[in-house]
């Protein structure tokens, strides 16, 4: 008995590092299986403490030698599985919602039936059950899950109900939907801004962009006296935003790009262009559609809702278009044209046309909803930077754009562009672009071409993903001894604290990967 009570509590030990360490991942990985087993696929090396665990367990099973021996061996397979699968310092550690919560109590009950099985089954093959508890954390997980799914989603179904009822109770509400591959975070926060000059306006906080993001704004903060409620709509698939639409429905939209965001579970920019689209499909009679001009795939996009939609933007043939660009590290200065002809001046602080483009989408929602231009300036003036998103940081003397929320190649290349204005020693912090399917490989090696071209010193994050971006760099004729590979981001913080020059420094940081990379 007592060789299984010292198995039970190893088992343990390492069952709730294994089961804290995965469920970390899971909820990185938006609780969808698919996805968690392809991370497990990508990250094998993770699985490997949990195979030797059910292999000695297996081998001291089957072996004739003593309990004390195979209880030990066991034990310390589980101890050693269990400090390797530890949980670690995290960019953003795990939350422990009630789900997490739920699911942790389901964990908690296999283990319970688990534990109850090693001691009834005899200590012999109480090693076998203690090796299998501990190594098959990742998969009992993901059954837990499966067995907690109805429970998930009734909850999940009375949340989206509740969030009907109470947009039903808001008839004069007008809901505008903002979606897009990139760019539709920084619209929101403009349009915002920009409709608080006439409404009061609610909009879904920081990157809520998911139906139960979407559904917790509701029921925790749109009140009857907002006139405005700004919803972000996020897809990863085909589908997402006719789910989100489903819940809200709302009367305008903007689409503020289509591009290669996502395409790993996309797999076609067509397929990302028509989910985007989704959310024209649900627009009313009388409903506006806003869409960027300056994005190809989006305003070349063949849909019915097209004829009438308003473009905006910095390229001709947009209906709101910025003319006179003028930036520089203290901001940026445009003219803005309407489709009927009428001009007007602006002035923001915040800098590169990537900005622009978005506070016109901005402008052009704004100004249809009955805001005159001249109204809409000093608000324009107001506008703060999003964070990590163009983000300008003075720290120590060194200008940090910080660019670090997923990065895509068009963002990327907008980034550059940015710093390309500013003098000084500019220089590149990046782990490169992820989530781009068969295309990654080609869009960081381009992307280390271009920054070669802007970039007086180039810091890799991240050996293995950012080979194809060294491949570029290299290839483009760029003096290597500037390139520098950092192990992590602390480390590349150090190395360009220490790079020596006269002229002030600029530092990119474009993209920061999460914890699941």
């Amino acid at each position: 008995m007592l060789f299984s009570v010292i198995l039970i509590l190893a088992a343990l030990f390492c069952y709730i590092m294994g089961t804290l360490n995965f469920l970390h991942m899971f909820q990185l990985n938006s609780y969808k299986p698919k996805e968690q087993l392809k991370w497990y696929g990508k990250n094998a090396a993770q699985l490997v403490p949990c195979a030797v665990v059910i292999a000695a367990a297996a081998v001291c099973f089957a072996l004739p030698v003593k309990l004390a021996v195979k209880t030990a061996v066991t034990c310390a397979a589980a101890v050693i599985c269990a400090i390797a699968l530890r949980p670690r310092k995290a960019k953003k550690p795990l939350v422990y919602t009630p789900r997490v919560k739920r699911l942790l109590t389901t964990c908690g009950a296999v283990y319970i039936l688990a534990a109850a099985a090693m001691a009834l089954a005899g200590e012999n093959a109480a090693v076998l059950i203690a090796g299998l508890v501990s190594g098959l954390t990742p998969a009992l997980l993901l059954l837990c899950n499966y067995i907690n799914k109805p429970i998930e989603l009734s909850i999940n179904r009375h949340y989206i109900n509740d969030a009907k009822r109470i947009l039903r109770e808001c008839p004069e509400l007008t809901v505008i939907g903002v979606t897009g591959s990139f760019g539709k975070t920084s619209v929101k926060f403009y349009l915002n801004t920009l409709l608080r000059a006439k409404f009061n306006v609610l909009m879904t906080p920081e990157s809520y962009n998911t139906p139960l993001g979407i559904v917790k704004t509701i029921r925790g903060s749109l009140k009857a006296s907002h006139d405005v409620f700004i919803c972000e709509m996020g897809a990863r698939n085909v589908g997402d935003i006719k789910e989100i639409c489903d819940i809200v429905h709302p009367k305008h939209g903007v689409i503020t790009s289509v591009g290669e965001q996502h395409l790993e579970t996309f797999k076609t920019l067509e397929n990302i262009a028509n989910t985007k689209f989704e959310l024209a499909d649900s627009l009313p009679d009388g409903g506006m559609l806003f869409v960027n001009g300056d994005s190809p795939a989006a305003v070349g996009h063949k849909h019915p809702k097209m004829t009438g939609a308003f473009t905006y933007g910095l390229g001709e043939g947009c209906g709101y278009r910025a003319t006179d660009l003028r930036i520089s590290e203290k901001g940026s200065e445009f003219t803005v044209t309407t489709p009927e002809g009428e001009s007007c001046g602006f002035v923001t602080k915040l800098i590169g046309s990537h900005n622009v483009i978005n506070i016109v989408g901005a402008i052009a929602v704004s100004h249809k909803l009955g805001i005159p231009l001249e109204k809409l300036r000093p608000q324009v003036r107001r506008l703060e930077c999003v964070p990590h998103r163009l983000q300008l940081i003075n720290r120590s003397g060194i200008i940090m754009v910080d660019d670090a929320y997923n990065s895509n190649p068009s963002g990327a290349r907008a980034a550059l562009e940015t710093i390309s204005m500013f003098d000084g020693m500019k220089i590149l912090v990046t782990p490169g672009m992820v989530e781009l399917g068969q295309m990654q490989q080609q869009c960081n090696y381009e992307f280390g071409r271009e920054a070669a071209q802007v970039c007086d010193y180039i810091i890799l994050v991240g050996e293995k993903q950012t080979q194809p971006i060294y491949q570029g760099v290299s290839e483009a004729g760029f003096d290597m001894g500037k390139c520098y590979v950092a192990h992590d981001l602390n480390d590349a913080i150090s190395h360009t604290y220490s790079l020596k020059s006269d002229k002030k420094k600029i530092v990119l940081l474009e993209n920061d990967l999460p914890d699941n990379y």
